[in-house]
């Protein structure tokens, strides 16, 4: 919550006033104007009311093909060991499942990729895929 904006459950996102109600948002004023009560915004009027929806995503983030994988070596070695026999060529990644609020499920999607570029992924050595669920 930012002190700057009205009501109980707002916030200033891109220097507007922000108000959340259920999975809608409702856009008001500029946040920092002030109105006759001291430290809210001139929110009154609040307008564009905007639907939002949780999106549910899987990323699934593997080494690329050439990168050597110690783990996934010893993981085949164990799987031998243990009388699982025919397992070759096998790779360890991770796996990401999260829920990111948004009214566009493309822009979403292009959202979560930016997280792998930035942060889930090491996009010198592996690979991410993104499927919205």
């Amino acid at each position: 919550m930012d002190d700057r904006c009205c009501g109980l459950a707002a916030r200033a996102i891109g220097g507007r006033c922000v108000v959340r109600d259920g999975n809608k948002f409702r856009f008001g004023g500029l946040s920092g104007e002030q109105s006759t009560a001291p430290g809210r915004s001139n929110c009154t009027a609040m307008g564009e009311i905007i639907e939002v929806i949780m999106i549910k995503a899987r990323v699934t983030v593997t080494l690329k093909n050439g990168v050597l994988d110690p783990q996934g070596k010893a993981i085949e070695g164990a799987l031998n060991a243990l009388s699982f026999e025919g397992v070759g060529q096998v790779r360890q990644g991770k796996v990401f499942d999260l829920a990111i609020e948004h009214n566009d499920r493309a822009r979403a999607k292009a959202d979560i990729a930016a997280m792998c570029e930035k942060l889930l992924a090491n996009t010198v050595i592996e690979d991410y895929a993104v499927e919205l669920v």
